[in-house]
């Protein structure tokens, strides 16, 4: 499949979703122009943006005349067009194992993502202390990362898969904010987030001050 590849994100950038597919897109050292979309005057509903997403929601990659929406499925995408770097481990099993926790992380653990949000990360905002629902969160989150994570590995799998950035920006919004974790998964996230094509979403000349 040929085509210019254009990623449309938030404005501000603090999106964990238009941050994965960014990721993913420049893992794969595949050239890209990235389009933003200023949340805050409501520019994800105006019409020349929902005749291309039609989730009306960041992130949304173009592939040519193909438009694709949803960070996981984008994900996807870009790792079967694209194959000659992956993205997701070789492994059917690991594969999906991944694939499992993209889709928890993106359905599960909303009191985390609302008193810990990215603007915790992005632009050091600092929260109140957890609530109650928030720390179960938090204790659900520690027992599955726990679970995936080998001992003194720095990836998930046998090699690393966006899953790992996926899990790395939500144990970031604790970190960030001084919130409790265990060592282990402090530095799996801290070096995870220190990876080039992390990094280069972070310090984007386009990100708002």
């Amino acid at each position: 499949m040929s085509g210019a590849l254009q990623l449309y994100v938030d404005a501000r950038m603090t999106s964990p979703y238009a941050m994965s597919a960014f990721v993913a897109l420049t893992e794969k050292g595949l050239p890209f122009a990235l389009q933003t979309v200023d949340l805050a005057v409501q520019a994800q509903h105006a019409p020349e943006y929902t005749a291309l997403s039609t989730t009306q929601r960041v992130p949304t990659l173009i592939h040519g005349d193909f438009a694709l929406c949803e960070s996981s499925a984008i994900d996807e995408y870009l790792d079967e067009v694209f194959p000659e770097v992956s993205i997701y481990p070789k492994d059917i099993q690991q594969r999906a194992l991944a694939r499992q926790l993209q889709a928890w992380l993106r359905s599960d653990l909303m009191p985390i993502r609302s008193e810990r949000d990215t603007e915790v990360v992005f632009y050091g905002a600092k929260r109140a202390p957890l609530s109650q629902e928030a720390l179960r969160s938090v204790d659900k989150l520690i027992l599955a990362a726990t679970r995936l994570l080998p001992e003194h590995a720095d990836n998930l799998f046998d090699t690393y898969s966006i899953a790992d950035t996926d899990l790395a920006m939500m144990l970031m919004r604790l970190i960030a904010n001084g919130d409790n974790l265990p060592a282990r998964l402090r530095v799996y996230a801290e070096r995870q987030w220190m990876r080039p094509s992390v990094q280069a979403w972070v310090n984007h000349p386009s990100r708002k001050k």
